[in-house]
Formats: C-alpha cells, structure tokens, sequence
C-alpha cells in the first residue's frame, strides 16, 4: 500500500488516467473543487472559501452581545451599534497529484478511453481524502525521520492548530473513557458558542471504544443507557472522522473550520511529448493550492491523552 507520501511526492506508472488538460477555468476549478469537498462527510459540513490570490485575509464580521439599550420617546441619546470587525491571514500551499498509465492499459481496458473519465472520479476523490488528511493532521515541524514527511509538513491542521491555541482538556494517565471528560470539554468553550451546532470530531475506533465502554457500565452496574448517549454525548452529535487519530477528540463547530482553495486549478496531460512516445504512455498531474484555518479558536476544546483501545 502506498504510504501518504508516495501519493503526494512520488509518480509513479499506475493503471489510472484522467482527460482534463491545461489550465481550467474558474467555473470548472469551482466544479472539480466541489467534488473534491464531497469525498468525506467531514469535507462536506466544514466551510470552504474560494479566493484568487495565493495569500491574503478573511474577513470576519459580527454583531457582538447586549447591545439593546433602552428607548426613550422622541429623544435619540446618540448611541449606534457598530458591528464587530476582524480578519484571519491565510496562506495557500501549492500541492500536486502525479501519476503516469500506459497505452496498453487504455487499449487493453474494458473502459477503453471512458477508462480515463472513470479514474478521473477516482483521483479526484483521493485528492479529496489527501486534503480532508492535511486539513486535520498536516504538521509543518514534522520530523524528516516521519515516513509521511514530505506530506504531512505541507501545512499545520486543525489538530496543531486548535491543541496549540483552543481549549485542552488532558485526560492523560486515565484508565478508560468517561463522561466526566465531554463535560470538562463543554465548560471549557464559553457559553456563546455552545448553540446546537457544535460536534465531537473522533476516529471511528474512538467512537466505537465509547460505545464499548457505555455498554461495559451497563453490564457491569445494570441499568440503561439513553441511547443517545451513544451517538450524542453530553447531547452533542458526535462525527465519526477516520482522518483523525484515536489519541484525541475535537470539538466544535465545523463551519468553524475553513478550508481555503484558489481558482488556480491546474489539471496537465502530456501523451505527445518524445517520453511519452517512446515509453508509450500518458503522464498526469493535478496542481492546486489550499490552506486551513480555524475562525474561532476560543470556541474549540480538544481531549488529548486518551488511552489505547483495548479488550478486556
């Protein structure tokens, strides 16, 4: 199985194709963007932005709390509400999908030359996993001793950046899971942003050792569980995230979490330069740029130092 960085870094011939070539316009970009966003369930529910240049500002904008004020007839005391100004700087990263495949593929093939358009769906959904992959674990000071180094250094995701500036809850040296951790979690975030639309981020494994350990206390102690407490714990919906590693759970909003692309989507084909004539093969890759970015960090909280799953 080809590690992360193999994907990324290495080109090597593979029995796949796709028919796009040059640089694309905007509209197409947008389109082939948007399938990329619907690879994962988490990749559909974060927000994404669309810019020209490579570097730049988000602007964020917002109203603020209490500002009703009382009213006195016929006389204007001078107050205004004023809206509440701020910007997130962001930095795309260039990042590229290469791969090669043979004539003798495309000849031989059942598809014929639809092979390219079916493997198209393919690389574009791999390009959609790899980026939901950096979104969250992307960690520019990866050491060079790291196997997926020269992926996972392309840019820091959401795991760095909320552990570095959210909310941390540390359940290092605990046993087992507990609901003592969710609550501490939910008190961490201020009470303005605990509205309905925040979700625990966890691993699929995760997800099912809560499940476990809910149904150990029901074993173990009698009683019953409420059977949202499975899926919802502390009444929050949980996503299950298989891009996440088992050792945290994340939680916040995911329209808190941004994902920035440019317009600069570049898909290139070569089947007439003299390698591929006399090598007889086609060469591919995907070139686009992206970034991610949390709006708010004080409405994040991560638990860290779970314990290993395990069986008793």
């Amino acid at each position: 199985m080809n590690t992360n960085r193999q994907i990324v870094n290495k080109a090597g011939t593979i029995e796949t194709s796709v028919v796009t070539s040059g640089l694309l316009q905007p509209y197409q970009a947008k389109r082939f963007l948007q399938q990329t966003f619907d690879a994962t369930p988490l990749m559909q529910a974060i927000r994404h932005v669309m810019r020209t240049e490579k570097s730049g500002e988000i602007d964020k904008i917002g109203i603020g709390r209490r500002k009703l004020r009382a009213k006195v007839e016929n006389v204007d005391d001078g107050y205004r509400a004023k809206p509440e100004f701020g910007s997130i700087h962001y930095e795309t990263k260039a990042v590229r999908l290469p791969w090669e495949i043979t004539e003798e593929t495309i000849r031989q093939n059942i598809e014929g030359e639809n092979f390219e358009k079916v493997v198209t769906d393919l690389m574009t959904k791999q390009t959609g996993v790899d980026t939901e992959d950096l979104l969250i674990n992307g960690d520019e000071d990866t050491p060079n001793t790291d196997p997926d180094y020269d992926f996972l250094k392309l840019n820091d995701g959401i795991k760095k950046i909320i552990t570095n500036g959210g909310h941390i809850v540390d359940v290092d040296g605990a046993d087992d899971m507990d609901m003592e951790m969710f609550y501490k979690a939910v008190a961490a975030i201020p009470n303005r942003f605990n509205n309905g639309r925040l979700r625990w981020l966890m691993s699929p494994t995760r997800a099912q050792q809560w499940e476990l350990f809910l149904l150990n206390k029901v074993i173990n102690n009698g009683g019953v569980v409420p059977e949202e407490l499975y899926k919802s714990p502390v009444a929050i919906p949980s996503m299950q995230v298989p891009g996440l590693s088992n050792d945290v759970i994340i939680l916040c909003e995911p329209l808190n979490i941004i994902n920035v692309n440019t317009y600069a989507v570049k898909i290139r084909k070569d089947a007439t330069s003299k390698d591929a004539i006399m090598q007889d093969k086609r060469f591919y890759v995907i070139h686009f740029d992206f970034d991610a970015l949390v709006e708010e960090l004080d409405a994040t909280a991560i638990i860290t130092g779970l314990p290993d799953f395990k069986m008793d």
